[in-house]
């Protein structure tokens, strides 16, 4: 799971807003550039720590405490990229920037990514 947070989160995510946006409002509007190319590859299966809550239902478990952690993670870099963008109250803003992100992945995952048609079985 470590792996996958650097690989995924800083490595992918993180790395590519940073890369697309000039400024602090531009790298967090870029999240969802990225996302939306993201949802949109053939190998799209989801967030691996949203779906391992889904799974085992249970934050009291390792791979519960793991995962909630990873996810607290990132709600701390969009946090930490509101305060740069100069937003007033920037823990509600990423609170709620955090919940369309991760309702964007679930989303795409029922086979509605955004802004887009409905996913078959065989990808897009």
């Amino acid at each position: 799971m470590k792996r996958r947070e650097q690989r995924w989160t800083r490595e992918f995510v993180l790395a590519e807003a940073r890369r697309r946006g000039s400024t602090p409002r531009e790298r967090l509007l870029a999240i969802f550039d990225v996302f939306d190319e993201w949802i949109h590859r053939d190998d799209f299966e989801g967030c691996s720590f949203i779906n391992v809550l889904l799974e085992i239902g249970a934050l009291d478990s390792p791979l519960g405490k793991a995962s909630a952690a990873h996810l607290e993670y990132i709600r701390s870099v969009v946090r930490t990229l509101a305060e740069e963008a100069g937003v007033q109250d920037p823990e509600t803003f990423a609170h709620s920037w955090h919940i369309l992100m991760k309702g964007s992945i679930v989303a795409a995952g029922r086979g509605r990514p955004i802004g887009g048609k409905a996913r078959t079985s065989h990808g897009r």
